[in-house]
């Protein structure tokens, strides 16, 4: 088995190259101040004048002279072309959690790919953070205290079916599937507490959760496995 290229025991940062200010980014790395760019996500780590601490991707999106003035030590080249450079990036970093910036926004394709690829590695949880709001893979059970009216969206990627508590509209005895039911524009009705049977569903949360996605991932959660 091949390890990965980074190996962490803390939160990771990771940035791409869509659409983000040097702002976002830095409110990220306050979290940790760990850095992996995707490709091109150098480029906006270049611009906030820092040196990532690993490159990960084709770099077919990396400027050359700033490809020259990285460190060689942590560039690491992945030249094929069937995967994106999110995933080349997250299926290889080991990390109790990833925070990703600068992966919404742009291509719609480009997003749905994102999104693909936290279906895709269930056992690498990672935090999608937006412009308004965050993306993730839902874990097998959640707990978060949201606010009354916070805006909870569920988006099934395959067949799952689960238990809520807290919802205003609860999710018990649904069968989500993409092309049948999906949960888009919930609400909290105060903390909020979800359980499901499959790494199939994406939660989408206010911004604001951040700290509560973090403080759950950091408390050893159940985690679902490599597929």
């Amino acid at each position: 088995m091949i390890d990965e290229i980074v190996q962490h025991t803390d939160i990771v940062t990771m940035v791409g190259g869509g659409p983000a200010k040097t702002e976002d980014l830095l409110n990220v790395l306050a979290y940790s101040p760990f850095l992996v760019a995707a490709d091109g996500g150098a480029v906006l780590a270049d611009r906030a004048g820092l040196v990532p601490d690993a490159v990960i991707g084709d770099f077919d999106s990396i400027p050359k002279q700033l490809l020259d003035k990285l460190p060689q030590d942590c560039l690491h080249r992945i030249a094929e072309q069937d995967s994106t450079d999110f995933e080349k990036a997250l299926s290889n970093v080991a990390a109790p959690l990833v925070l990703a910036v600068g992966f919404t926004g742009a291509r719609t394709d480009h997003q749905l790919a994102v999104f693909h690829t936290l279906v895709l590695h269930p056992n690498r949880p990672c935090i999608v953070i937006g412009a308004q709001d965050v993306v993730c893979l839902a874990p097998p059970v959640l707990s978060l205290d949201l606010v009354v009216g916070d805006t909870v969206s569920l988006f099934p990627m395959g067949p799952v079916s689960g238990h809520s508590e807290g919802l205003r509209w609860p999710i018990d005895g649904l069968n989500f599937s993409p092309d049948q039911k999906i949960g888009t524009s919930n609400e909290a009705t105060g903390p909020v507490r979800l359980r499901f049977d499959a790494p199939k569903m994406l939660l989408v949360l206010p911004r604001h959760a951040i700290p509560l996605l973090v403080q759950h991932w950091m408390q050893a959660p159940l985690l679902w496995p490599a597929l």
